[in-house]
C-alpha cells in the first residue's frame, strides 16, 4: 500500500498527462558502438596511456557488426565534456577461429567502455578490461573470474572517478556453470584529482569481485543480477561512499536484494548486507542519494500472481549505508509484462554453439509452458507474434535524487505500467496482464519526500491514447529533471492488444523510438516531451539463440547536470534482415524479424550449419545516443 493521503485516479492522469505533439529530435543521433570497418575498438590502455595494443577480441569487435544492448552513460559532474557509455557487448562473440578460419561464437560477451570528451557529439569504442583474450597492462588489475559480463551500470564521484558495475558469469573453463558474481571496475585521472577534467575517468585502476556466486550450472544456486550502483557527491560525511545494490537469485525460486558499499575507491566491499526478505520476485533495483547523504534503494516487488501484489518498494539509510530500514512498500501498480503460452515448431538442430549461450531466451521450455518472449521454432508461441520480453518481470522501477539540493530530501521515481482503463481482452494467448488480458503501457512518475514518508499521487509523463511506453529512467543533478523511455506511438500496428511491433497477422516492422522529456518543478508538470532518435526501428528481429528469438535489453539510460542532459538506447536501424533457410513447410513463419544469415544443410547429419556470415550485418544491433531536451 502506498503511505500517502494521495489517491491515483483516472482523473489525475487525464488532467495531469498532457498529449504532446509529434517533436523532432534535438540533434543527431550519435553511435557509441563503432564496431563497423571504418569505425573500430581501441584498447582502454591505448586510450589512457597512447601506447598501442589490440588483440584477438578488439580485432574483430572493429569488424564484427555485432549485438550490443542495455547501455547505460554518465556525465562527469566535473565536466560535462566527457561522458561514459557501456552495454553487454556482443563484438568479441566471433573472436575465435577454427583450423580452417571459420568464425566459432567462442569469444566473451563484455562490458562495453564508450568514451565521449566532447560533450557527446563522437565516441570512441572499446572494451572494460579483463576480457577472455586481453593481455594488455591492464589486464592483471581486473580481479574477477568469468568469462563473460553484463546489466552494465555507471556512475560518477566528484573527484574524477567514475565507476562501472557488471554482473558477470559464465566459466572460462569451458563448462555450464554459470558463476553468478557481481563486480565493480574503477578509472580515475591519471594526473589526479587536480588533472585536467577532460582526463577524468580515463584510466582503468582494478576490477573487484563485490559477490560471489555459488558456480551452480544453468543459473541455478546463488545468482547475483539486476544491478544498480550510486556514489556519493555531496560533499557531506559519506562523500565519495560507493553503493552497489543486486538482486540475489537462487534455486529455490526466491529473490532478495541485497547492498554493499565502498569507502576506499572500490579497493573492498563490505559484506553483502540483505535489504529485503527473499520472496517469489524483488527485481530492478536502483539507488538514489539525497543532498544530505541519505541513500535510498527502490524496487519492483511482486508477491504473488498476476498483477495483484505488485508495487515500488523501498529502503533507507541514514548512516551512510551501514545500515537500512525495514522495507516499505510505496505505489502499487498494475504490472505491464507480455506473456504468451509456447507452442514449438520442430527443426533440424544446428550442430554449431549457441551464439549467445548467457543471454536471452532463457525461457524455453515444454509446449504450454507461459514465456515473456517469442520468436521461431522452440520459441514459437500460440498467438503467433514475435516479441522481445519486457524485461525480467514487466514493470521496471528506476530513481534517483538531485545530490546538489540540500534543501529537500527527495527521491524522483519513474516506472513502466499498464495504463488504467485500458485493460481488453486480446481473443488469443497472448497478454500483458495475464494470458487474455492485454493493455497500455505507460510511463508513471511520482516523488517521495524521505523526510515525511509521503509521496505525490502518480502521473503520466507524456499521456497518450496509442502507443506503448516502456524502459524509463530518470535524472535529476542540478535542479532539473530529465527522462527518457522507449515508446509505440509511431506503430501504425498498434493496438493494447498486441505485443509492440505486432500487426493482427503477426507481421513485425518498425515500431519504438526514444522518447524524452524534462521538468523544472520537482516532477510537478513535465515539458519538451520529444522524439530522440531520428530512425523508427524494429526492436524484434530474432538475432538470438541462434537468431530464433528478439532480445532488447531491459532498460535505456538517462545522464544529466542541470540542463545538460544525454540519452541512449538499443537501436536497429543498421540490421540487415533477410530468410530463415531453416524455416520450410510447417515452421515457415512470415514474420519479417529474420535476420540475414548464412546456413549450409547437411545430408550426412541431417542438421543445419550455424551462420556462416556474422559479419553480413544480421546481428547489428548497436547503441545510440543524443542530448535530450
Amino acid at each position: 500500500m502506498k503511505h500517502s493521503h494521495y489517491v491515483l485516479t483516472l482523473l489525475a492522469i487525464v488532467l495531469l498527462g498532457s498529449a504532446s505533439a509529434l517533436a523532432s529530435s534535438p540533434g543527431s543521433d550519435v553511435r557509441l558502438t563503432n564496431d563497423f570497418p571504418g569505425g573500430g575498438y581501441v584498447s582502454a590502455y591505448t586510450l589512457a596511456t597512447g601506447n598501442p595494443y589490440t588483440d584477438a577480441v578488439l580485432n574483430e569487435c572493429s569488424i564484427s557488426r555485432g549485438r550490443q544492448n542495455e547501455p547505460s552513460v554518465a556525465v562527469d559532474p566535473r565536466d560535462t565534456n566527457v561522458l561514459v557509455g557501456s552495454s553487454n557487448d556482443y563484438c568479441g562473440v566471433y573472436s575465435v577461429k577454427d583450423a580452417l578460419g571459420n568464425l566459432l561464437p567462442l569469444g566473451p560477451i563484455w562490458l562495453g567502455y564508450y568514451r565521449s570528451q566532447d560533450a557527446g557529439a563522437n565516441f570512441v569504442s572499446s572494451l572494460v578490461p579483463g576480457y577472455p583474450g586481453d593481455t594488455s597492462p591492464y589486464a592483471a588489475s581486473a580481479n574477477i573470474r568469468t568469462s563473460s559480463a553484463g546489466d552494465p551500470v555507471i556512475a560518477w564521484d566528484g573527484h574524477g572517478r567514475v565507476y562501472m558495475g557488471s554482473e558477470s558469469s559464465g566459466d572460462p573453463a569451458g563448462t555450464k556453470k554459470t558463476l553468478g558474481d557481481v563486480w565493480v571496475a574503477v578509472f580515475d585521472n591519471p594526473g589526479g584529482v587536480g588533472g585536467a577534467t577532460t582526463n577524468d575517468g580515463k584510466r582503468f585502476v582494478r576490477s573487484e569481485i563485490v559477490a560471489r556466486g555459488s558456480s551452480a550450472p544453468n543459473l541455478l544456486g546463488k545468482f547475483q543480477d539486476k544491478t544498480a550502483l550510486e556514489v556519493d557527491r555531496t560533499g557531506g560525511a559519506c562523500d565519495g561512499t560507493v553503493y552497489f545494490s543486486w538482486t540475489r537469485f537462487t534455486g529455490n525460486g526466491g529473490a532478495a536484494i541485497y547492498l554493499s558499499r565502498s569507502t576506499d575507491q572500490g579497493q573492498s566491499w563490505s559484506p553483502p548486507q540483505k535489504l529485503t526478505a527473499s520472496v517469489q520476485s524483488l527485481q530492478t533495483p536502483d539507488i538514489a542519494i539525497t543532498g544530505n547523504g541519505h541513500v535510498y534503494v527502490t524496487w519492483n516487488q511482486s508477491f504473488q500472481a498476476g498483477h495483484a501484489g505488485n508495487a515500488v518498494a523501498y529502503a533507507k539509510s541514514t548512516d551512510c549505508g551501514v545500515s537500512f530500514s525495514p522495507p516499505t512498500a510505496l505505489q502499487s501498480f498494475i504490472r505491464y509484462r507480455p506473456l504468451d503460452v509456447l507452442d514449438p515448431v520442430p527443426i533440424f538442430i544446428p550442430t554449431s554453439s549457441e551464439d549467445d549461450p548467457l543471454a536471452g531466451a532463457e525461457d524455453v521450455a515444454a509446449a504450454g509452458s507461459i514465456t515473456r518472449e517469442c520468436g521461431d521454432f522452440d520459441e514459437h508461441c500460440a498467438s503467433g507474434y514475435t516479441f522481445f520480453r519486457v524485461d525480467a518481470v514487466g514493470t521496471q522501477v528506476r530513481s534517483t535524487a538531485d545530490q546538489y539540493d540540500k534543501s529537500h530530501e527527495w527521491v524522483y521515481i519513474v516506472y513502466d505500467a499498464s495504463k488504467p482503463g485500458t485493460l481488453v481482452p486480446t481473443g488469443t494467448t497472448y497478454g500483458s496482464v495475464g494470458l487474455g488480458t492485454g493493455s497500455q503501457a505507460a510511463i508513471f512518475f511520482t516523488r517521495l519526500d524521505g523526510a515525511t514518508g509521503l509521496s505525490t499521487a502518480p502521473i503520466l509523463i507524456d499521456n497518450q491514447s496509442t502507443g506503448h511506453q516502456i524502459y524509463p529512467d530518470i535524472s535529476a543533478d542540478g535542479g532539473v529533471l530529465h527522462a527518457i523511455w522507449y515508446d509505440s506511438r509511431l506503430d501504425p500496428n498498434y493496438s493494447p492488444t498486441r505485443p509492440i511491433g505486432n500487426d493482427a497477422s503477426g507481421n513485425t516492422g518498425p515500431s519504438v523510438d526514444a522518447w524524452s522529456a524534462m521538468s523544472t518543478d520537482a516532477g510537478a508538470s513535465w515539458i519538451n516531451q520529444a522524439r530522440l532518435s531520428d530512425v523508427t526501428t524494429n526492436p524484434n528481429y530474432e538475432q538470438f539463440s541462434n537468431r530464433t528469438v528478439p532480445f532488447a535489453g531491459d532498460y535505456l539510460w538517462v545522464t544529466s547536470m542541470g540542463n545538460f542532459s544525454f540519452g541512449t538506447w538499443t537501436d536497429w536501424r543498421d540490421t540487415v534482415p533477410g530468410a530463415d533457410p531453416r524455416e520450410s513447410g510447417s515452421s515457415e513463419d512470415s514474420d519479417n524479424a529474420d535476420v540475414k544469415q548464412c546456413r549450409v544443410f547437411s545430408t550426412t547429419t541431417g542438421a543445419w550449419s550455424g551462420d556462416l556470415c556474422p559479419h553480413a550485418g544480421g546481428l547489428d544491433q548497436n547503441i545510440y545516443g543524443d542530448h535530450t531536451p
